[in-house]
């Protein structure tokens, strides 16, 4: 038997004196997802550049590569999320994730440059990503009461992100010293890699919650029967279809800037530090007021880094619009596991998430897609003005469908 969390409100009631400290299990997943994602990093903060500015990719080319990647994982999170509930195999899927992420570093070394090399290795990344996160984010979500789901993800995507700062760092330092070596920041983000998979074996406890003698086989569909779970994916849906994607947010200011290629590594240091500064009280404040608005608001966020990069770009717009960038992700990311993690059972839990982060892969990979071919059709500057559109349209559906909060109950 196991109770299920299944109230219509995404601000549950605050209970006096339990769970305010942060639950060990999330502390050592953020060591893990820290370490690893400075291996990912690494490589992320080259990609843009190598397959764009190296390679001679379009726009079109390169927007289908991004959201392809992405969308990969999609399916692969249904999978993932499937293994990791059946029996409570939360930890053992996630390091094949985790595991299978750090293998393709070295794909990415024997491919030597060719482009269908590179393009199986990042593959394998992107599906190593797919299969670890549902499982992770149960994890982080059993891990404590849902009342401070908030501060958990935040406290966990806090440390998150200080990988991604640290990794285009590492990725600047391993390239000014080898003389644009690539080779030699796959061997680092390699070695990276096998370290966080390492503290995942050692200090990533099972789930709590989930009795592994009593497995079930979770149904997608099993999620979807609750209402309050199917608007937040829709929601989420719709945001996602009108997201184009980082990469592209750094391809044009590295164009209206004329930034020299020497430093693109160090562009997607400023999206990793509001995130990291905002994660934890941003989290905090989901806890307190419900994580509908500042999901939206983050959203909000988003569009107003849209329309920053319509005016004339300069060093303070662009800055401007890497904050708001980091304050997307800090009100979304997490948040969005917070709000839809107790509408969940305990034991498909992961399925669940794994559903909710398919559909907005999905959506994701459709809007990468979109805005790459109008870029090459219609230039960027349209291209930008359709996907404030169609985001500030997302936005006012997403208000209307998203669960509203139920009224905070006083604690007893």
């Amino acid at each position: 038997m196991y109770l299920a969390t299944t109230g219509r409100t995404d601000a549950p009631p605050r209970t006096s004196g339990a769970g305010r400290r942060v639950p060990g299990t999330v502390l050592a997943l953020g060591a893990v997802s820290l370490v690893t994602d400075v291996s990912s990093e690494m490589v992320t903060a080259v990609l843009p550049l190598y397959l764009v500015l190296s390679l001679g990719l379009s726009p079109l080319q390169f927007g289908f590569l991004d959201g392809m990647f992405n969308g990969a994982t999609a399916f692969v999170r249904l999978l993932g999320g499937r293994l990791a509930d059946h029996g409570g195999r939360h930890k053992r899927v996630a390091g094949a994730g985790y595991l299978l992420s750090a293998l393709s570093r070295l794909g990415l070394l024997l491919a030597g440059g060719a482009t269908a090399g590179i393009a199986a290795a990042l593959a394998a990344d992107r599906l190593g990503k797919g299969i670890r996160t549902a499982p992770r984010d149960a994890l982080i979500s059993l891990s404590g009461p849902p009342e401070t789901l908030g501060r958990s993800f935040g406290v966990h995507r806090a440390m998150d992100t200080t990988g991604a700062l640290l990794g285009p760092l590492a990725a600047f330092a391993v390239l000014r010293a080898t003389t644009d070596a690539y080779d030699a920041v796959f061997v680092v983000s390699f070695c990276a890699g096998l370290l966080g998979v390492l503290l995942l074996a050692v200090y990533v406890p099972p789930a709590s919650g989930v009795l592994p003698c009593a497995p079930v086989t979770p149904r997608p569909r099993t999620a979807l029967r609750d209402p309050a779970f199917r608007r937040v994916l829709y929601a989420t849906a719709l945001l996602g279809a009108a997201t184009i994607g980082d990469a592209f947010l750094y391809l044009l200011l590295q164009r209206g800037l004329d930034l020299p290629t020497a430093l693109f590594p160090l562009v997607p240091l400023g999206p990793a530090a509001g995130y990291l500064l905002l994660a934890v009280p941003v989290g905090r404040i989901a806890d307190r007021t419900g994580r509908r608005l500042p999901f939206l608001l983050g959203h909000a966020a988003l569009l107003g880094a849209y329309a920053l990069l319509l005016a004339p770009l300069a060093w303070p717009t662009a800055v401007a619009v890497l904050v708001l960038l980091g304050i997307f992700y800090a009100a979304t990311d997490g948040v969005l596991m917070a709000l839809a993690g107790p509408l969940l059972p305990a034991r498909g839990r992961a399925g669940g998430l794994a559903v909710l982060q398919t559909g907005q892969a999905l959506a994701r990979l459709l809007g990468a897609a979109g805005f790459g071919a109008a870029w090459t059709l219609w230039g960027q500057r349209p291209a930008l003005w359709v996907a404030g559109l169609a985001l500030a349209g997302a936005l006012v559906a997403a208000w209307r469908v998203l669960p509203a909060p139920a009224p905070a109950l006083e604690a007893s």
